[in-house]
């Protein structure tokens, strides 16, 4: 890979790190907004960062393919970082061997 090309995704990554802020709160209006099944939201958020990612050109000289590339990236990862940060775990903490309250679950 050449050092243009590694550069060129830095900075792609860069901006979907940027974008990501502005997708995750794009995400959360909708779903606030309307009734919508939990399993498309990461559907929902890789369009909505395409979209913002696209219209974002004054803000970056990334080609439109980059920019939706980086979009999609933000998509994924606003509604993944949502989900992980506040979202509580279920289960007792996703297979920690408690319940929940630091204790085992009881046997039987």
């Amino acid at each position: 890979m050449s050092c243009m090309d590694q550069d060129m995704l830095t900075r792609m990554l860069a901006f979907s790190s940027m974008l990501s802020v502005f997708v995750m709160a794009a995400v959360q209006l909708v779903k606030i907004s309307f009734p919508l099944p939990k399993k498309r939201i990461p559907l929902i958020g890789v369009f909505l960062g395409m979209l913002i990612g696209a219209v974002a050109y004054p803000f970056t000289d990334l080609t439109l393919v980059l920019r939706l590339w980086a979009g999609a990236l933000s998509g994924l990862s606003a509604t993944g970082l949502f989900e992980a940060a506040f979202n509580k775990p279920r289960n007792g903490g996703g297979g920690s061997g408690t319940n929940g309250d630091g204790q085992p679950p009881a046997s039987g």
